[in-house]
């Protein structure tokens, strides 16, 4: 469970996030959740389903600029 955690937050880091504005964490009942002051409100699930939104959907944090993300926006591109 901890395998796709890791990559998503190694991910993140390379593309500019701190911790605080993204990062994914173990969630109850198995879940992660995609959370920090970059997202409107976390997002959760599978692990590996929350990495591959991290891996194809977030853009770096210099492209995001003041933006906000949306979990509802992420899940429609899925």
């Amino acid at each position: 469970m901890a395998e796709p955690i890791e990559e998503a937050n190694a991910l993140l880091q390379e593309r500019g996030y701190a911790e605080r504005d993204l990062a994914v964490h173990a969630g109850p009942r198995g879940k992660a959740l995609l959370k920090g002051n970059k997202i409107l409100s976390p997002l959760s699930d599978d692990a590996e389903v929350v990495l591959e939104v991290v891996r194809e959907l977030v853009p770096t944090d210099a492209e995001l600029g003041g933006k906000v993300l949306r979990p509802a926006e992420l899940r429609a591109k899925l």
